[in-house]
Formats: C-alpha cells, structure tokens, sequence
C-alpha cells in the first residue's frame, strides 16, 4: 500500500509557521490499485490547497525507499520496515499517478478555519525529522490509517466517520485485490495465519483506501454545533487509460498444484503395480519444496515481528522436517525410523483432509493438491517399506537402487 517514490520530504514547509488562508482547502487524495505488488491495493494522501500561501502540497505516509531488493525483502519478511510521511508537490505527485495510469479520485473536506489549521499543524510537526518514521504494519498502520487516525485524534468527537461493514475478515477483504496476481495471492495466504480470518471491524476496514474514501464519502463533522457533511466535492484528477474492468487471472498455482497431484498420481499407481519403493528424484523434489515452506511458515511465526502470520495452520502440513526426507530420499541407505516418520506424515495429512471443511484457518486452494500428494507419496512409501521384509532394506546396501 506504500508509495514508492524518492523521499522529498520538505523541510522547510514542515519547520515554517504558517497560517492558512480563508482560502485554503484540505482533500482526501485516493489513488487506485496499480499493476505493482506495492500499489496493488491503493493509496491514500492528504492535499492541502491554499492559493493564498501559494500552497499546494501532498502529505503522504507511504514513502518508503527501496534500496538493496534483498534487504527490502528481509526487512518485510521480519517486520521490520520502517516508512515516512513526506511532503511532496501536489502536481509532481500526480505526475506520478498519470505515468503509472492510476486514477485519483479527491474528496474536499468541509473544515473550518481553525479545523484547518490544527490538522495543518498536526501534519507540518509529523514530517519534522525526528517525527516522520513509523513502523509499518500492514493491516494496523498504514498510509491509510494514519490519515484517519490524523482525523479522528485533531478533530476529536467533531468528526463521524462512516465505515463500511462488509463482515468480512482481513484475509477476504485483500483477496478482493489480488484476483489478477495469483501468485501473489497464494504467497500471501501461505503467510498469513489464523490472526488473518479474524472478521475485519468497521473501524479495521479503513486500512485499505479505497474503504477510507467510503467512510469520509458518508461521514459529518460539527462546526459551530452544526452537524455537516465533511464532504463537500469528489472529483476524479485522473483517469485510467485502462477503461476495461478486472478480470481474475487464471488460476495457475492450482492449476500447476493438480498437474503435479496428476503426476504423482500416475507415478504412484506405477509404483503399486512395480512395487517400486520410491522415486528418488520426484520425492525428494516434493518434500524439499515442502520443507522449504514450512520453514517460511516458522520464520513468519515464531522469529518474525508480524502478528498476522502467527499461529499459522499450514504447518499442519508444511513440515520443516521434511528437508530431512530430501536428504535421505536421495542416498542409497535408509535409516531404520524412516518408515515411521513416513507413516506419521500420512496419518497427520489424513486428518488435516478429513477436517478441511472445518479448520478455523481459510486454508489457499492451491494447498489442496499439494496435500493429497503429500499424503498420497508418504502413505505408499511408509507402505512399500512396512510390508517388504526388513532385509530387503539393509542399512548400507549398495544393491538397493531407488530407482526414478
């Protein structure tokens, strides 16, 4: 949701005691999604207008600097990615809008004078240097809530905001915004744990922009005792080139998931037939992919300073362990417990099949086939090595290809 733009913020305007003119206007800036992940769930800004002072600036809590992609990455992965309010010409802003064909919609706020004023003033000392970093939570703190926390903690019992009430949880209102980017969408899902499909408050629902534009649409302030419309005036600054309406992208990582599911489907029956015991190459390629995620899943929950990602349900089948099995499915012996460990993988992914209707945790479609694969490969090899005598399975045996 943060903005990527070279941080300029203005120091001068920030430090400077200055009073807004009987002229001067404020606006609620909300930016559409864009095609880049960052973007991809809008924006939002404060405009301050006032032909007077010769002002026309846009606050923005967005700004983040990318810098070295890995350690961007890391610090996002870790939770622990700081962001800035910055000040920026209102007409370089939108600059930036048009080349990336995002509309802009603004809604001018009904303020009084010294109403104004204090939020002028609120945000001029949040953009000092000491002030201007916070911590950015996706979900809790954000470019857009920060604008409505500005409005509510300025203006106090002045302002009414009006939220929606979509009854939806966090992880089904950012679903609505990935129906093009598949991918990204099952990346989020792996990631995000049971915090996720908590049901979103209205209040909640005012971190994604365009929700924050529907609360100040419906929403009164009191000037002078007199209820208002803090909404005077919405205008669109800028349309999309792009006038044709979303359409959900195909849904490749399931697709890719039961092409997979296909294939060990046909390989296992091979095997059942050949009683071949395993397929090095193929196994050992599935439970180190696995294994893998799940120790995504851990670092997300138990190092990681998110708290969406905690008590994360897909470790129920995303066994770090698993890296072990791509160890040993690719060597020529076999330890003694690995049948075991095999038959427990199988009973566990049994009953997260058999209770997938009921987990509390909306689990990502593209799980489903990696699931059954897993529980369908795990089952055969625990089998093929619980019902052929030990001796054919000598610790250190040379003559026991595993064949692929």
């Amino acid at each position: 949701m943060g903005l990527l733009v070279a941080f300029h913020a203005s120091v001068p305007l920030a430090q400077a005691q200055m009073v807004l003119s009987d002229e001067a206007q404020l606006s609620l800036l909300t930016i559409m999604p864009g095609d880049a992940a960052y973007s991809m769930f809008g924006h939002s800004a404060i405009r301050v207008y006032d032909p007077i002072q010769d002002i026309d600036t846009s606050f923005n809590y967005g700004t983040f600097t990318f810098g070295n992609p890995l350690v961007f990455i890391g610090q996002f992965a870790y939770g622990k990615l700081d962001y800035a309010l910055s000040i920026q010409s209102f007409t370089g802003a939108m600059h930036g809008y048009r080349l990336e064909d995002r509309p802009v919609v603004e809604q001018v706020l009904n303020l009084s004078p010294g109403q104004q004023q204090a939020i002028f003033d609120f945000l001029r000392i949040n953009a000092l240097p000491e002030n201007r970093y916070y911590r950015y939570d996706f979900f809790f703190d954000n470019c857009a809530t920060r604008i409505r926390d500005v409005f509510e903690d300025v203006l106090g019992n002045a302002v009414h905001l009006t939220p929606a009430d979509p009854g939806l949880t966090f992880r089904q209102l950012i679903d609505l915004y990935a129906v093009e980017k598949p991918f990204l969408d099952a990346g989020m899902d792996m990631g995000l744990g049971l915090p996720a499909d908590r049901i979103a408050t209205p209040h909640e629902t005012m971190f994604l922009p365009d929700y924050l534009h529907q609360a100040f649409d419906g929403a009164t302030i009191t000037i002078d005792g007199s209820i208002q419309p803090l909404v005077t005036r919405t205008d669109t600054m800028a349309w999309s080139i792009e006038s044709a309406p979303v359409e959900p992208a195909w849904p490749w990582p399931a697709i890719i998931g039961w092409l997979l599911f296909g294939l060990g489907l046909v390989l296992t029956v091979l095997d059942v037939r050949d009683k071949n015991p395993s397929r090095r190459i193929f196994d050992s390629f599935l439970f180190g992919v696995i294994g893998l995620a799940g120790v995504l899943v851990v670092f997300l929950w138990f190092i990681s300073l998110h708290t969406v990602t905690q008590h994360n349900l897909n470790l129920l089948w995303a066994w770090p362990t698993h890296l072990i099995l791509f160890v040993v499915l690719r060597r020529r012996w076999e330890p003694s417990w690995l049948w075991m460990y095999l038959a427990a993988t199988a009973l566990a992914t049994l009953i997260l099949v058999l209770g997938w209707p009921f987990w509390a945790q909306a689990l990502p479609p593209v799980v489903l086939p990696l699931v059954l694969l897993i529980l369908m490969r795990s089952g055969w090899l625990a089998a093929a090595r619980w019902r052929v005598p030990r001796s054919r399975f000598p610790v250190q045996d040379s003559s026991l290809s595993i064949s692929n």
